[in-house]
């Protein structure tokens, strides 16, 4: 069976993934070369200069590569979707060759989009073809995934990160407040997440205000803010997927991602009784990999082995 080298191609960054045929990273390659600072040559003279010195392999590339401001546009793929939807749906050929792209997926319901995401999910659901379970990818823009019986079915995005950042650097609430803090304010972090899920059908923009209010009663200390505050913005997603009925306490959410912030996603999880699953560091790999095999990237198409939904983008 052949090889493959998957492409992770993000918006800052390139990460090139040199794997076996079944499925192992032998080597792993990261450039500042994301689609909005690409070195010489533009994006063909970024996919030469990672892979400089591989094998002439099939390449398959996930992410904001196949954005509006990508290399290629690839339509986005409509809910609900499969493995095998998601394979039939490859944007193939874009360098003339070998490279193939993997489409995002849309939410009509949102309308919601994503790419690059579902591929790390995608890498979940191989090693768990009939998952049934809520999916959080943790960033500057989250992702909950609801997956069912290996079905992507609903996905909803939560602005957190890139909030977080706007309300430290901008708002009221971070004036004053160091920015070089790295201790972990746990007890402030739990104080944050239960102030949002206590907040009811008015949410946690309630009380943002507050955050300021109670460093000037003295009752938050200047330096515990940023966590208090990362609290309350996490502490709401919770609150908001389970007004949104995505979130369950009945089973496991799985969490991919910086292990860090992971972990921060379990201590707010914990506060709603809901059990976080190990988190995963990446998935990406996996994903690349099964879409390829599934796609026939790789030798033999194995779509028999997804089910197709018949969703086509």
């Amino acid at each position: 069976m052949s090889a493959l080298i998957g492409l992770d191609w993000g918006t800052s960054n390139l990460r090139a993934m040199l794997m076996d045929g079944s499925g192992k990273v032998l080597e792993s390659r990261s450039r500042p070369w994301g689609i909005r600072q690409l070195p010489d040559g533009g994006y063909a003279g970024a996919l030469a200069a990672i892979t400089a010195g591989w094998p002439d392999l099939p390449r398959l590339a996930a992410g904001m590569v196949g954005s509006r401001n990508g290399w290629r546009e690839v339509p986005y793929l409509n809910l609900p979707a499969t493995v095998g939807d998601v394979a039939l749906a490859l944007h193939r050929g874009i360098d003339g060759a070998s490279l193939a792209i993997v489409p995002g997926l849309r939410n009509p319901r949102g309308p919601d989009v994503m790419r690059g995401e579902e591929t790390q999910v995608i890498g979940l659901i191989a090693t768990h073809q009939a998952l049934t379970a809520t999916v959080v990818l943790p960033g500057t823009h989250s992702k909950w995934v609801s997956v069912r019986d290996g079905n992507m079915v609903d996905f909803r995005t939560m602005m957190t990160g890139e909030l977080y950042g706007l309300l430290r650097q901008y708002s009221i609430l971070g004036a004053g407040i160091a920015t070089d803090t790295t201790a972990f304010d746990q007890p402030a972090f739990v104080d944050g997440v239960r102030s949002a899920r206590d907040s009811g059908a008015a949410g946690a923009l309630s009380r943002l205000f507050a955050t300021r209010a109670r460093m000037l009663d003295g009752a938050l200390a200047p330096a515990s803010v940023p966590d208090y505050l990362s609290g309350l913005l996490i502490g709401e997603e919770f609150r908001a997927m389970r007004a949104a009925e995505l979130l369950t306490t009945d089973a496991p959410i799985w969490l991919i991602g910086d292990e860090a912030l992971c972990a921060r996603y379990r201590l707010a999880a914990s506060e709603f009784s809901i059990i976080a699953a190990p988190a995963i560091h990446d998935t990406a790999a996996a994903g690349l990999w099964h879409l390829a095999n599934a796609a026939g990237l790789l030798g033999s198409p194995l779509l028999n082995a997804f089910s197709v939904s018949g969703v086509r983008p």
